[in-house]
């Protein structure tokens, strides 16, 4: 995202107020993405709908309904998303800008292809419910999944304002739409939900199509051997199944969940917790988008670029610290900002679940998830710096580290009883954090020499 960070990091520069929030605001809903502001629009549609309307039940169907496309198409797509990401940037360090068009569009109908084949597969075989509420949900993954692979490219980009004009949009429709068709039940709420983002997806794609041009429409470079990375394909599809396997776990023990919209099942004491706690990381997406993505991109450059200009030693050790300073100021604002955000939410936490109508019962779980996403996004800072070194094992050892780590905590967490539910993915993103962390203080100590010797 360091194309959008140097452009937002000019507002900055005006040394105002109004500057550094547009920039910090600007970073924290880009940075977030769709993800994090559809978690805002599924709790706004919850909120609204149930005050305005009887039906607290629609809407605890259509939550979870949301809740299962956004875990089934990030899953999904997770293998190719950081494999179009290594290509598109190789492409564009090459300046061949031409490709990225083409191979976007090739990426975009391979992703439709796949989606809604698996989902109409899921629909014939699993779903027994109304013909209407299966064709909505098979519309609502094949248009997530190929956001996802459009906000890719996005990151790229300079037009920070017509990128934030099509979230707003896109979520705008999304909650009044669902409010508006909210009185005819589940399929009126998920109508809102699919033809909000199908709205941002074509504002999204709009966008691209202006950035980049070409003289393809359609090609599939991307998947030549030589373009493949097994590698980073693993690493995503184990990043996201870390990040979703507590989740699963909670929604597939009979103990822990209840049957929502047949076959999907809902853990109503795990999943309205995290999903509020996840709100929590915007402030600390802004920090990672300015500091992580954009200065340390910044140095990063410069680094490599005195190397490859022959510039003297001394200078190239001198850069080097500075990309170092960088780094750790990097990782002290993130700590910063995102643990006071911590500290706030857990002062006010009770006026919090009151004000979206969750019980103060959830006030326990609510605070350890907030402590574990916010140490998330340290997690991806990371992770980050790993793949900009080109360190892909080291990311795919943690991503495993993280999966493996959720998944037996998570388990060890139902045994102990509810006292400890949510222990199991905090520990686990805590765990692999700070292995994550030192694996980076190792790296960055021995990059000169590798970067000289071993090259």
């Amino acid at each position: 995202m360091a194309g959008i960070g140097f452009r937002l990091r000019e507002l900055t520069k005006a040394d105002t107020w109004s500057g550094l929030l547009l920039a910090y605001g600007f970073s924290g809903v880009i940075g977030s993405g769709p993800w994090v502001l559809s978690i805002v629009g599924i709790l706004l549609i919850g909120i609204l709908n149930t005050e305005n309307f009887a039906t607290p039940y629609y809407v605890g169907q259509f939550q979870i309904s949301v809740t299962y496309l956004m875990a089934g198409s990030l899953i999904l797509t997770s293998p190719l998303q950081l494999m179009i990401s290594r290509f598109i940037a190789d492409r564009l360090y090459e300046k061949q800008d031409k490709q990225v068009l083409p191979n976007l569009t090739g990426a975009i109908f391979l992703v439709i292809t796949v989606s809604g084949t698996l989902a109409g597969l899921c629909l014939v075989y699993l779903f027994t419910g109304p013909v209407l509420y299966g064709l909505l949900m098979l519309s609502g993954l094949v248009v997530l999944s190929t956001i996802w692979i459009v906000v890719i490219v996005l990151s790229g980009l300079k037009a920070y304002a017509e990128i934030l004009l099509a979230f707003l949009v896109g979520y705008g429709i999304t909650v009044l739409g669902a409010m508006q068709l909210g009185e005819y039940g589940l399929e009126g709420l998920l109508s809102g939900f699919v033809l909000g983002h199908s709205i941002l997806l074509f504002m999204l794609v709009a966008v691209v199509f202006r950035s980049y041009s070409s003289e393809k429409l359609i090609a599939f470079d991307f998947l030549r051997r030589s373009q493949v990375f097994p590698s980073l394909a693993i690493t995503g599809l184990l990043y996201n199944l870390a990040i979703w396997a507590d989740k699963f776990i909670f929604w597939f023990n009979p103990q822990t969940s209840v049957a929502i919209v047949a076959p999907l099942r809902g853990s109503p004491i795990y999943d309205l917790p995290i999903f509020l706690a996840y709100l929590s990381i915007i402030p600390g997406m802004a920090v990672f988008l300015l500091r992580m993505e954009t200065d340390f991109v910044e140095q990063y450059r410069k680094f490599y670029a005195a190397i490859n200009e022959g510039s003297p030693l001394k200078q190239i050790l001198q850069i080097y610290e500075e990309m170092i300073v960088t780094i750790r100021r990097g990782f002290t604002e993130i700590f910063k900002v995102q643990g006071m955000t911590i500290v706030i939410l857990l002062a006010v936490g009770d006026q919090l679940l009151d004000w979206v109508g969750i019980s103060p019962f959830y006030r326990v779980l609510l605070n350890i998830d907030l402590v574990a996403v916010g140490v998330q996004v340290l997690l991806l800072a990371v992770l980050n710096i790993l793949f900009y070194f080109d360190y892909r094992k080291d990311a795919l050892y943690l991503c495993l580290l993280c999966a493996a780590s959720n998944i037996g905590f998570t388990l060890l967490s139902q045994y102990l009883g509810p006292a400890f539910y949510g222990y199991g993915f905090a520990l686990s993103v805590v765990l692999t954090t700070l292995v994550g962390m030192a694996i980076v203080s190792k790296r960055l100590n021995r990059l000169v020499y590798e970067t000289f010797m071993l090259r």
